[in-house]
């Protein structure tokens, strides 16, 4: 395990800033409104400064490496949470969340995330510092993952949501009533002299449920970039931090991205490989250990290329409809 660039002081200026900024959201969800998208892209390009000058703070104060690995970390967490962001828009509508409040939601499931993910870094670091067969591990998980994410999407139900059946909801209905309507971003009430949930704290629920299988993902995704838990989880934070103001940008993008899964079933299986290349190095010498920088260059072109052809099928599709309505419409006009 390689040794970590931050000192204590470091760790502690990173997480005053973290709960800082998450301090900062909450005063901004505090009175629900339904987000315009100036605002969004104001937000969202302010979370996109912050990695990148975070970033370029990292390559000059601890050189080129750290920087290419903060970088490459960054843009797979990135891609992940994107994923994270189609879950989340179809727990909103499943769950009939006022527009109003949907931030209020997501806030809740980037903190959730954020907490299942600094423990999932500790345990992976604990794991990498007791062997390499730990890179094996990560590698089997990300490869198994991968497949699963293709089959997913090639059958086209990568993203199904049913609340019903998420064993922590069903619970929550079991151990108290839940009122039929929403109370503002109150996740409890007083209702005929007891206590009650409301539809937002099931939602919470929900969000925080898929949080677990998404720390399951991405933590060792990352730790196939680089094995500095302080980068590691500085690429998370990042990544995870800016979630609540692209949602409002790309809230009517994200179904026209219909083959990002397909990407992200390729980086999770190139990542797996490139972790279980490094454990083979470290047993043989002779085998090829991938370099960062080539990771980076397949991750960024993946993504590319998949946004690329959603965008054709996209004008395909539109095209084949046109053509379609267009004999339709010349007959309603004879």
């Amino acid at each position: 395990m390689t040794q970590s660039i931050a000192s204590p002081a470091l760790w502690t200026v990173t997480v005053a800033v973290l709960l800082g900024l998450l301090a900062l959201d909450f005063v901004m969800t505090r009175k629900p409104h339904d987000v315009p998208m100036r605002e969004a892209v104001a937000w969202s390009v302010f979370y996109l400064a912050l990695p990148a000058g975070f970033g370029a703070y990292v390559w000059l104060a601890h050189g080129g490496t750290a920087g290419v690995e903060f970088f490459t970390g960054y843009v797979v967490e990135k891609s992940l949470s994107v994923d994270n962001l189609f879950v989340f828009m179809l727990l909103l509508g499943a769950f009939a969340v006022p527009s109003a409040l949907a931030q209020r939601v997501l806030l809740y499931g980037i903190v959730g995330a954020l907490v299942l993910r600094g423990i999932f870094i500790a345990a992976g670091a604990a794991l990498l510092s007791a062997g390499t067969w730990a890179f094996l591990l990560f590698g089997a998980v990300l490869i198994v993952t991968a497949a699963k994410v293709l089959r997913d999407a090639l059958r086209g139900n990568e993203h199904q949501v049913d609340p019903g059946s998420m064993r922590g909801t069903r619970l929550l209905r079991r151990l108290m009533p839940v009122t039929e309507e929403y109370h503002g971003a109150r996740l409890t009430v007083r209702q005929a002299g007891r206590r009650a949930l409301t539809p937002m704290a099931l939602v919470v629920a929900a969000v925080f449920l898929t949080d677990v299988v998404f720390a399951v993902d991405s933590v060792p995704a990352v730790y196939g970039v680089t094995s500095d838990p302080y980068l590691v989880f500085a690429t998370n934070a990042f990544a995870l931090l800016g979630l609540r103001a692209l949602y409002f940008v790309l809230r009517n993008a994200l179904s026209k991205l219909r083959h990002l899964n397909h990407g992200l079933a390729i980086i999770l299986a190139f990542i797996g490989g490139k972790l279980v290349l490094h454990w083979a190095h470290t047993v043989w010498a002779w085998v090829p250990d991938v370099p960062t920088p080539l990771s980076l260059l397949v991750i960024v072109a993946t993504l590319a290329i998949v946004t690329a052809t959603s965008l054709l099928a996209n004008r395909r599709e539109i095209a084949a409809g046109s053509r379609q309505a267009a004999p339709v419409s010349d007959a309603g006009v004879g």
